[in-house]
């Protein structure tokens, strides 16, 4: 009896709850609930592929949207109901009324005649003419909907596409770039393809030295008395377009203003002084800069036919110089000579000297949570030549949330010094024909970092190289040289002690040289917002010591080894390549993935990769179900130690799968899932890691953890919190390393063991 009142009880309160997020209450008198439209494609002379793409096309252009629902339900018409009239504009009443929930949408804000002209003149536009439509509404107690159906007939097609055949100047350019029309001969009638042409047209002419032309100029006409169900679309020149379109121009004198001030009201020029230099007027008269700078920057030369290419790149190099303020561009026709433009520039520096303070909250891949203060001066152009240096002190303490290293906390200080010239600085001639400036960069740097109760290390760090960018793609970093030298300090008695226990933990305190070149090369095209499918992708290599060892005839397993100022200099071979993808599932979610694969080689003068320069694996930003920097290498368990801390877990091959589906829940709140795999593994065996070293079964020693968690978007910063655990453990036996049916939520020991909370800054990848 009482399990039948359970069940008549939750019956009943389901029932409530059903119809309460309906939404058909409070609704005003006389009206109805709308619930939504639907289009209906009715031709026997179309295809059903046709009429099916044609109802997929349509069905997002009527209007007004329906209450979003979800199984029949509409959560924000509920909350909006359920919230009633707020008495005031704030408060948590207010809060759920207008940000959580959200009005009903009501049949009398439904137009069925608007509807169906736009789904009419939609199907006409592309290439269904005379096409029929009825609209009208089905009641089915307080809801209502709208259905539309079209008779589309049979689709027009592109018989000829006809090109200008006068000889003028411009009736001769517009027929010469019909080659890559979007105008296709067969393909169906399309008002938005005839509009892409006309800009197609417009951005060719422009690389074609017709500065003043635009699209407004094109008059496609339709003939569709040709042929049955066909078109002919004749390309013309208006007759109103004026003559200064319809000439060609180039370049004549080229005028730089680079220290332009902006007033209040306009902009004036301050400086009169003029400076002659190759195809350059430049009028500086504090001589700012020196005029080389801007044969290098602008790609515009006297008598250079103009076009658009060039226009743009000459801006974004300005831009890219990191020295100006604000950069303007303008075109005159010549007084003195015809169908001359000239050029001009106007620049307004930004202030050549700063100082900046920044306070940063940061998390690392240790899973250390801190922050940071960095102190930046900046002299933007030091010499003239719009080199930048900067120089910057900082001081930062970073503590560990969560994991066995809680209270061995991270204090570092430092300063570094970098300097940025706008070209490359080399014996070799370097050439780029893209819109952002090669650079070349020193930097020089020493940090101090002082791990509470076990040791200091102190790091000078230099590098000299070169950044360039082939578009907003492509980018490559090439350092000819980076030099790092690591010395430690203040070795604490407990740190000795587990050194005494553990040999291997020697190493991280170890004198260490490092120098060669590097060389990265980035691709990404994730700026490109309304692609579905954007990528990423990362490859390095770092070399050290490679020529020194091979000169020197360093050989460590011979016991030659070389040093330099009594440090032994590290010689090996890195190698790393990190992929991710983002497929786009809808307007607020989608689907991230990550793959990271990397080897490092040590040889000649080094038995073993130094340990900064090693991988790791486990922490915020890595495999999240596992401890910062715990997991391998291969079957080791390193947590099975009797330190009273957890020491840093390295290898030298590293392989990780990460995916993750992303998706807004509400304003600023969004969600994650995830699932992370990977390890590392040694190269060499190491009695104290046994089973560390790589191997062909290196698939079956791969780790796997699964999470969810939030991600707080404040714009200025991603606050993010994750929960993990593990599925599968590689340190146990085989065959037993899958642990998906030890999991227990409800379990405290569990959740104590495997439960992993990460909180970072910024998304994981």
């Amino acid at each position: 009896m009482i399990k039948s009142r359970h069940n008549l009880s939750y019956c009943l309160f389901t029932a409530v709850l059903i119809a309460g997020c309906s939404g058909t209450r409070n609704l005003p008198e006389g009206d109805l609930l709308y619930t939504g439209g639907s289009v209906d494609v009715v031709s026997e002379s179309t295809p059903k592929k046709e009429r099916k793409a044609l109802e997929a096309a349509l069905e997002p252009l009527l209007r007004p949207k329906p209450n979003a629902s979800f199984l029949g339900m509409r959560p924000k018409l509920f909350f909006y109901n359920l919230a009633g009239e707020p008495t005031k504009d704030k408060g948590f009443r207010y809060w759920l009324r207008n940000k959580v929930g959200e009005p009903p949408v009501l049949y009398s804000e439904v137009d069925l005649e608007y509807n169906k002209k736009v789904l009419q003149n939609y199907a006409e536009n592309n290439g269904y003419f005379n096409t029929t439509s009825v609209a009208d509404s089905t009641r089915s107690g307080k809801k209502a909907t709208a259905e539309y159906t079209l008779d589309p007939k049979r689709l027009y097609t592109i018989r000829d596409v006809k090109f200008p055949a006068d000889s003028s100047l411009l009736g001769t350019a517009v027929s010469k770039v019909r080659r890559g029309s979007v105008l296709k001969k067969e393909a169906g009638y399309s008002l938005d393809n005839i509009k892409l042409e006309r800009g197609r047209i417009d951005t060719r002419l422009k690389e074609k030295g017709f500065y003043y032309f635009n699209e407004d100029y094109l008059l496609v006409q339709v003939d569709s008395t040709v042929a049955d169900h066909k078109v002919d679309l004749i390309v013309k020149i208006k007759n109103e377009t004026p003559d200064l379109a319809k000439n060609e121009y180039k370049i004549n004198k080229i005028v730089v203003y680079p220290n332009f001030k902006l007033s209040k009201d306009s902009a004036t020029v301050v400086d009169n002084e003029t400076l002659e230099y190759n195809d350059f007027t430049i009028i500086d008269k504090e001589n700012l800069f020196k005029p080389r700078i801007f044969d290098r920057t602008l790609y515009f030369k006297k008598d250079d036919l103009y076009n658009r290419t060039d226009h743009n790149l000459s801006l974004n190099r300005l831009v890219n110089l990191g020295t100006f303020k604000f950069v303007k561009n303008q075109f005159k026709v010549s007084d003195t000579i015809g169908n001359y433009l000239d050029a001009y520039y106007y620049l307004t520096p930004l202030p050549k000297k700063s100082i900046r303070a920044e306070l940063l909250a940061k998390t690392n891949s240790a899973n250390y949570t801190g922050t940071e203060l960095n102190l930046n001066w900046s002299n933007r152009n030091l010499w003239k030549g719009a080199e930048q240096l900067t120089i910057s002190a900082f001081g930062g303490v970073e503590v560990q949330v969560s994991g066995q290293n809680n209270g061995f906390n991270v204090y570092r200080f430092g300063t570094e010094a970098n300097l940025i010239w706008p070209r490359i600085i080399s014996p070799f001639k370097f050439e780029s024909s893209s819109g952002f400036v090669p650079k070349t960069k020193a930097t020089l740097g020493y940090e101090f970092q002082n791990r509470t109760k076990l040791y200091s290390l102190q790091t000078l760090k230099g590098s000299f190289g070169y950044l360039w960018k082939e578009n907003e793609r492509k980018e490559h970093l090439f350092n000819l040289t980076e030099i790092t030298y690591a010395s430690p300090r203040n070795v604490t008695p407990l740190y000795q002690a587990q050194i005494d226990s553990t040999a291997s933990l020697g190493r991280v305190i170890e004198k260490q040289l490092i120098f060669g070149p590097t060389y990265s090369y980035t691709y990404t095209n994730t700026m490109e917002k309304r692609k579905k499918n954007t990528f990423y992708y990362k490859g390095s290599i770092d070399l050290s010591g490679n020529i020194t060892g091979l000169l020197s005839g360093a050989n460590i397993k011979k016991g030659d080894t070389i040093k330099v100022f009594d440090v032994p200099f590290s010689q090996f071979i890195k190698i790393e390549n990190e992929f991710r993808h983002y497929l786009k599932l809808g307007p607020d979610s989608q689907l991230a993935s990550r793959v990271i694969v990397g080897a490092g080689f040590a040889y000649g003068n080094s038995d073993e990769m130094p340990f900064i320069k090693q991988f790791f694996n486990g922490g915020t930003n890595s495999i999240r179900a596992f401890r910062a920097r715990s997991l391998g290498p291969g079957t080791y368990d390193g947590s099975t130690n009797n330190n009273t801390f957890l020491p840093d877990q390295s290898g030298d091959v590293k392989f990780e799968f990460s995916t993750e589906y992303r998706a807004k829940i509400y304003g600023l709140v969004k969600g994650a899932v995830f699932l992370d795999a990977g390890n590392i593994w040694l190269l060499k065996e190491d009695p104290e890691k046994p089973g560390a070293k790589f191997s062909k079964d290196f698939m079956n020693e791969l780790a796997v953890g699964v999470g969810a968690g939030l991600r707080f978007d404040f714009s200025f910063l991603v606050l993010r919190t994750d929960l993990a655990f593990p599925i599968r453990k590689p340190y146990l036996a085989d065959g037993e390393r899958w642990v998906l049916d030890k999991i227990s939520l409800g379990n405290s020991g569990w959740r104590s063991d495997n439960l992993v909370f990460n909180l970072a800054i910024g998304y994981p990848f």
